[in-house]
């Protein structure tokens, strides 16, 4: 890795490492931090060019925000670790399980999806426009540069074929709010495919991790006590 990845950590057992989403950092997770912490070592990132993690060179890709996870567990020497990803966390932690399945013990996927055709179109329209702009003004700002990379990230990626989902052989909770900007039935298509997974859809928008945090945290608990 050409970079060090920022992160938090909390609790000394088994590695729990939760992956944010888009243009967030590991404060996106404060309410699960501390509540997974007497059970596990919750290991919070901030991705590659998020939070206080430096951008480097390599491509900023979620393929290459899957490497950099592969190198941050070997350089902490962490064998396998539970796996929560929320939104491009979610699309990290499946590109993840498929490259290294022995890297993972279980996941949770939260409000993740396949292709952008997964995103609802009221969504996802305003994310174009946005990219539009600021690539056309990427040369000459380097805060358009540092936009138009975040929002291509939603415009061009993930890019998950249905059918790769088999390779995902761990325990796998897909879980979504009941309004979230990702298409049900793309979520449940998600769920379908990953072999045994467990599909909850709880109220709430695309933020139910920190917002419906409670019954959010709820749901991974119980989750987890299936797998233990």
């Amino acid at each position: 890795m050409n970079i060090t990845l920022y992160y938090q950590e909390k609790g000394n057992k088994e590695p729990f490492i939760l992956l944010h989403g888009n243009g967030e950092d590991n404060s996106y997770f404060k309410h699960q931090i501390d509540y997974f912490s007497n059970r596990y070592r919750v290991i919070a990132l901030d991705t590659r060019g998020h939070g206080k993690s430096p951008r480097g060179t390599k491509p900023f890709t979620i393929e290459q925000f899957s490497y950099d996870l592969y190198d941050f567990m070997t350089s902490r020497k962490i064998s396998n670790a539970v796996i929560l990803g929320f939104s491009d966390g979610a699309n990290i932690a499946m590109k993840f399980a498929m490259n290294y399945p022995d890297k993972v013990k279980a996941l949770i996927l939260n409000g993740g999806n396949l292709n952008p055709k997964g995103v609802k179109r009221t969504t996802q329209i305003p994310i174009e426009l946005g990219y539009k702009i600021a690539s056309r003004f990427a040369l000459k700002s380097p805060g358009a540069k540092k936009s138009a990379e975040m929002l291509g990230l939603m415009v061009n990626e993930p890019n998950i074929e249905r059918t790769e989902l088999s390779k995902i052989t761990v325990p796998t909770l897909v879980i979504c709010g009941r309004s979230d900007m990702i298409k049900k039935s793309h979520t449940k298509e998600i769920a379908e495919n990953i072999p045994n997974a467990k599909l909850s859809i709880i109220k709430g928008n695309h933020f139910i991790a920190n917002k419906r945090y409670l019954t959010f945290n709820k749901e991974v608990e119980s989750f987890l006590q299936t797998i233990q």
